[in-house]
């Protein structure tokens, strides 16, 4: 089986083209690289053949900037004659000329990949095979050419890795992909320019927007190129090509951070595929000492044409050669947990009865500890699922629980082919490494892997770099632990498998995490990575060790330009800058004014850069932010998205910093780009509601000043769309109050209200600031407009009815249960729990809230002689409670056991209210007697005894 970009590529050749091509295509699809290299096309191509009439004329490489100008300028030379000539050789067309080269530039990708990500060792010089004879004769010259090609592969600022091994292999097929007769003859070429604009992404520090532009543009052309091929169910190698393109989709997505539309392309990959998995629970033991089954996450997975359940015993076995081929995993050997989970439970059988949400009928009968073994393209869904979910959610323990069972499922369902083997180990290191028991063998595994990458990609004559050999601790693979490089390379498109040294990178990233700093930084100078190096140090909080690695790479020592430094550890690099400066100066530049908090460097990598480095204003918004420099802040970040408008983080502190400056419109426009990029951004969901209250709150002042506001849209649709904003907020954020307490406020003050929503975020906002803030939590205001609201439906005066679902019964549910238990010392609260408690017909309740809100009142310490002020609330409160028991006590109960049996509420309720009158009277006589608030309560006394 070959990729799906060669089998694609087969399908869309005509017959005599094909026939005329089959070699070369046999030798791609074999691994056969370096046959392909020597064909004649590719020695004229590269200069290594002598020209003939119609072929490229005498060029050298002095007369070009770089050596991938002189390859374009020969491929236009080869492909200038456009014409075909009747009964003319087919291998003389420019038809086959342009296919050719197609074949050449895959070639190129496909050894490249096999040199730096999965092996095994080129059988041959890249350098000798591509570079003119007198360059590749020498090694200095090599070298030396090699830098420029690195060099030259920067993009928006960003640098390439400084030792990519073999880079010409990369930048070969790169001009081939790039030139205007290949992409326009060729149909799937703007696959293969996505694949290497990919591929080119990665290479360097950190995404760049013009390759990122770039490669959503060819996934757009892809996408219409294979959207006729995406058939009916069992279309076979069309509906495969599709899938495979949409894997290879879903791992950009990831790469660039957007995980939702990654899991968009992962569930319609399964759809196609006919994939059933489901993540479920099952009772298990995890550990060697428990003597119960508890509930253990597993991942239930069968592929679309797997054997019967059965019949998975015999179909899971491997064959001894097949077992050797698969790259070392390790055990855990842990005194705790065993090395996989024994589960007690199996899944139900389909005979029983399901819920609605139960397992697919496929899924229910598969024994958990023996499953059938996945095809490829399944286990790579299940590792990419694996990846997305790790990127978005919360670094929790529960979410890194929940992607290992993707990993688990694969590596135990005995995956076939090597690469997703290898990279299904590298997935579950990456999980390990965050728990106690299993993170010596989650580092311990990384090391494997990068043991075995360096050992099948290490060799002297496939990368010519002269590094420093890496030391390792762990045997090297054998050669019985290994696979043929077609198999390899088959899915490492949709794997999207990191190459050796990012997993190198990531090896002393996880020696830093385990406190083995040394290790780390051996790794990092090894690797020549020195912005890492100085993170190193700084992360140590050894400034000047990291200032020192940093200005040594962008200025000469302090006394001298070129003469050698004796003493390493005493010298300031404070000498004149370096030139040219290094790829990575902006990046450098930025990590210096870190440390040093100073400016300067910020404007110095922005200069450096040619105002294309976005991080270098980014740093400073975030310098002069902290400063409180609001102005200078919002404009070194309108700066950094002209270089990066897919920056949503640039988004949101603009906006941040043009609320402060008062500039509303502008930060809802902000706040709005940043929502349109990440749609799961609570904070800024958040901040654009604020934005748009406040620009309400602008106009009403400049209204109220005498000015003429600027309207940009009726205030009332600016009201619904802050309350839109904010409940998307509290979707994402549930657990915030402070976003809950403003949705409350918003929803109450939209014309109509929105009472649902200030309901639900009124329980919820109880629940959580209710244990600590008691009744605070409660804003009477808008309980008292749910009431009255609640008591204005009753138009037909049927009263509540507590079997009809509605807002009348959220409301009351929520009084009774959340804010009842919750009241303390608020008459205000108990008022209104009367009030509603009066309207369901409970006048016994309602009495019982009048007499609670009384008791509130006079509790308050104080009013005996206090301003006299305080002393009318006391009188207010006691006339109200004579009132309602003059009202209420002489009603017949509704409720519990006396309700119907025709007694009152109260049937001493006078003397209850005249004994509450003279308590009020007896405690202020010394004070208030006299007042009008005396006359009030004798007034009321007086009628009471009548």
């Amino acid at each position: 089986m070959a990729d799906a970009l060669l089998t694609y590529f087969r399908g869309t050749l005509p017959p005599a083209l094909a026939e005329s091509l089959q070699e070369p295509l046999q030798a791609l699809e074999n691994g056969d690289f370096e046959k392909i290299f020597k064909l004649s096309l590719t020695r004229r191509l590269l200069g290594h053949e002598d020209e003939d009439d119609d072929g490229p004329q005498r060029t050298e490489l002095d007369d070009f900037p770089t050596w991938s100008d002189l390859v374009f300028h020969r491929l236009g030379l080869l492909l200038a004659r456009r014409e075909t000539h009747q009964n003319e050789d087919i291998q003389s067309t420019p038809a086959y000329r342009s296919h050719l080269l197609f074949i050449i530039a895959l070639a190129s990708i496909s050894s490249f990949q096999q040199s730096n990500v999965t092996g095994p060792p080129l059988p041959f010089s890249s350098s000798k095979v591509l570079f003119p004879r007198d360059i590749s004769s020498d090694d200095g010259k090599v070298s030396v050419l090699r830098k420029k090609l690195i060099t030259s592969l920067s993009a928006d600022g960003e640098a390439a890795y400084l030792l990519i091994p073999n880079v010409e292999l990369f930048v070969l097929a790169d001009t081939i992909l790039d030139f205007p007769s290949v992409r326009k003859s060729v149909i799937p070429a703007a696959w293969g320019r996505l694949r290497a604009d990919f591929l080119h992404q990665r290479l360097l520090n950190e995404v760049t927007p013009s390759l990122q532009d770039a490669i959503y543009k060819s996934l757009d052309d892809v996408r219409q190129i294979l959207q006729g091929v995406k058939g009916p169910e069992g279309a076979g190698e069309k509906t495969g090509a599709y899938v495979a393109f949409l894997l290879e989709r879903a791992a950009i997505h990831t790469h660039h951070g957007l995980d939702k539309k990654a899991r968009e392309d992962l569930d319609e990959a399964a759809n196609l595929r006919g994939f059933q998995f489901a993540l479920t629970g099952l009772l298990g033991k995890r550990t060697k000492y428990q003597d119960r089954d508890i509930s253990q996450l597993v991942v239930l997975a069968q592929s679309a044409d797997a054997p019967t359940p059965s019949g998975a015993v015999e179909n899971n076995s491997s064959s001894p050669s097949e077992e050797q081929l698969k790259p070392k995993t390790l055990d855990l050997n842990d005194d705790t947990l065993l090395e996989s989970i024994s589960f007690a439970e199996k899944p139900h059988s389909s005979t029983e009865i399901q819920e609605k949400d139960s397992l697919p009928p496929a899924l229910k009968s598969l024994d958990p500890s023996n499953q059938p073994k996945l095809e490829p393209l399944d286990s790579i869904i299940l590792l990419s699922l694996a990846s997305s979910i790790k990127n978005t959610s919360p670094e929790d323990g529960l979410t890194r629980e929940e992607t290992l069972p993707y990993a688990t499922r694969v590596l135990e369902g005995g995956s076939s082919n090597w690469q997703i083997y290898t990279q299904a180990l590298l997935v579950r290191s990456r999980i390990e490494g965050y728990k106690t028991r299993t993170v010596e063998r989650g580092l311990l595994q990384l090391q494997a892997l990068v043991d075995q990458i360096i050992a099948e990609t290490g060799s002297a004559e496939s990368t010519d770099q002269k590094q420093e050999p890496s030391t390792t601790f762990l045997p090297r693979a054998k050669d019985a632990e290994s696979a043929p490089v077609q198999e390899r390379l088959m899915y490492l498109p949709e794997l999207a498998s990191p190459s050796r040294w990012e997993l190198e990178a990531e090896l002393a990233a996880r020696w830093v995490t385990m406190g083995g700093l040394r290790t780390a930084l051996e790794i990092y100078e090894r690797l020549q990575m020195w912005a890492e190096v100085a993170l190193c140090w700084a992360a140590t909080e050894r400034d000047d060790k990291a200032r020192s690695v940093v200005r040594r790479q962008l200025f000469h020592s302090t006394n001298s330009n070129n003469a050698e430094v004796e003493n390493l550890e005493d010298e300031k690099w404070e000498g004149s800058p370096r030139e040219p400066a290094p790829s990575d100066a902006p990046r450098l530049y930025c990590i210096l004014g870190d440390i040093d908090q100073d400016t300067a460097m910020y404007e110095k990598a922005w200069e450096v850069s040619g105002h294309r480095y976005a991080r270098a204003q980014r740093s400073l918004g975030r310098h002069y932010f902290a400063k409180k420099q609001y102005k200078e802040s919002a404009e070194a970040y309108e700066k950094s998205l002209k270089a990066n408008q897919l920056n949503g983080a640039s988004w949101f502190a603009l906006g941040c910093a043009l609320l402060e400056l008062a500039e509303f419109d502008r930060a809802v426009e902000a706040f709005t780009r940043t929502v349109q990029l990440d749609d799961t951004d609570a904070e800024a969901w958040s901040n654009l509601a604020a934005a748009l209250l406040s620009i309400d709150r602008k106009a009403a002042r400049d209204t109220s000043n005498g000015m003429t506001a600027i309207d940009i849209q009726e205030p009332p649709q600016r009201l619904k769309d802050a309350l839109n904003a904010l409940k998307q907020a509290s979707r994402l954020k549930f657990d915030n109050f402070r976003i809950l307490d403003n949705l409350v406020t918003v929803a109450a003050s939209t014309i109509p209200p929105s009472y649902n929503d200030v309901v639900s975020a009124q329980s919820r906002l109880i629940d959580l600031r209710g244990p600590t803030e008691g009744e605070k939590c409660i804003d009477a205001d808008i309980l008292e407009l749910l009431v009255r609201h609640v008591i204005e439906l009753d138009t037909e005066s049927e009263g509540y009815e507590p079997s009809k679902p509605g807002l009348t019964r959220m409301v009351v549910e929520m009084v009774d249960k959340k804010v009842v238990p919750l009241i303390t010392a608020s008459a205000r609260l108990w008022r209104i729990v009367a009030r509603l408690a009066l309207w369901r017909r409970k006048p016994s309740a309602a009495l019982d809230a009048h007499e609670k809100a009384w008791r509130a009142v006079v509790s308050q310490p104080g009013w005996e002689y206090g301003a006299e002020e305080q002393w009318n609330g006391v009188v207010d409160a006691t006339v109200e409670l004579v009132d309602a028991y003059e009202s209420l006590g002489s009603m017949e109960r509704t409720e519990g056991l006396a309700a119907g049996s025709g007694e009152v509420v109260m049937k001493d309720w006078k003397f209850k209210a005249r004994s509450a009158v003279r308590g009020i009277m007896g405690r202020g006589k010394g004070s208030w007697e006299d007042t009008d608030g005396w006359e009030r309560l004798k007034d009321a006394l007086e009628q009471l005894k009548g």
